[in-house]
């Protein structure tokens, strides 16, 4: 995906330094994924699988808008203040976007609240800050909600594997006994 340029402001305003996700960023993901997809009866663990496999695409997608993001919040003027945004990756296999420290010894929200209440902090600035997270929340947000869908979906197919697996010996030991009353 490329980087668009900044958005365009009013007449008067100042220009801005952040461009924020607009609902056409999101069009362009999978609408397959969508929860609707969740209330439905699923008969088969394929069916599970190829939801599943929506889901973590649908994740990965959401990934790649944070790494644009990431791109908008590492880019001049925030590569000069003391805190940053980046990308943590999780031993899950997903990642989030985190506020940072120059010196790499704390990260959290409360790095971006200090920030904020800075009177060093250019007020310009104050105002892409607070865009950025919220941002931020939502992504992780969303990204958090798909990659724990398709976690879930992976356990309820893991589940019907083994119900099956349980039917099926039992269909067998049925057809293999004799009929009522024959002994072996």
């Amino acid at each position: 995906m490329s980087v668009r340029a900044p958005s365009k402001t009013k007449p008067g305003s100042a220009p801005r330094l952040f461009d924020p996700l607009q609902q056409g960023d999101f069009r362009q993901l999978r609408h397959g994924a969508s929860l609707k997809g969740l209330l439905k009866p699923f008969k088969s663990k394929g069916e599970l699988e190829d939801w599943r496999s929506q889901c973590e695409g649908l994740r990965d997608s959401l990934i790649c808008l944070a790494q644009r993001l990431l791109r908008q919040a590492t880019a001049y003027p925030f590569n000069v203040l003391p805190v940053m945004l980046v990308q943590q990756n999780t031993g899950a296999g997903t990642s989030f976007l985190r506020w940072r420290n120059a010196n790499r010894t704390a990260m959290g929200v409360e790095l971006w609240a200090d920030l904020i209440g800075d009177e060093t902090t250019p007020p310009a600035l104050v105002h892409e800050l607070y865009a950025l997270e919220v941002e931020r929340i939502t992504l992780n947000m969303q990204i958090s909600l798909t990659h724990s869908i398709a976690r879930q979906a992976e356990e309820c197919i893991q589940k019907m594997a083994r119900a099956e697996a349980l039917y099926k010996a039992r269909l067998t030991r049925s057809t293999n006994a004799p009929p009522p009353g024959v002994s072996r």
